[in-house]
């Protein structure tokens, strides 16, 4: 299943919080032999998904990914929601049961879980100036 985004891209370009705002980091350690299917899940399947149900989240969230391993082996991605809509949804399991059907939804939350080797590392901050 595949879902064009509604969401122009052009609105992405002027993501960054002001001075004051909200800012999250959240690091995704992922097992080195499931970085390929992550990234699938990531953009085929998670940010679809948002870009759909969530505009106003989707379109302040960044993900980037890494250019080499950890010395674990691991690869950290790290999403950046810059800045934090307050009243945005963000849990990765209440967007997939809301876009895909339930059995769906758990399959693709299998793949998340089985991706990462590590629980998410969230860093809450604030822009300066």
């Amino acid at each position: 299943m595949s879902y064009k985004s509604y969401v122009d891209s052009r609105e992405r370009e002027d993501i960054r919080a002001h001075q004051g705002q909200d800012v999250w980091v959240v690091l995704n350690h992922v097992r080195a032999e499931k970085c390929g299917a992550f990234e699938y899940f990531l953009h085929s399947i998670l940010m679809p998904a948002i870009a759909h149900i969530h505009p106003e989240t989707y379109n302040q969230v960044r993900v980037l990914h890494p250019t080499k391993s950890n010395a674990d082996g691991t690869y950290t991605y790290a999403f950046l929601m810059d800045p934090v809509v307050h009243d945005g949804i963000y849990d990765i399991s209440s967007i997939l049961h809301e876009f895909y059907k339930s059995e769906l939804a758990d399959e693709y939350m299998k793949t998340w879980n089985e991706a990462l080797a590590l629980p998410q590392v969230e860093y809450d901050m604030v822009q300066s100036e």
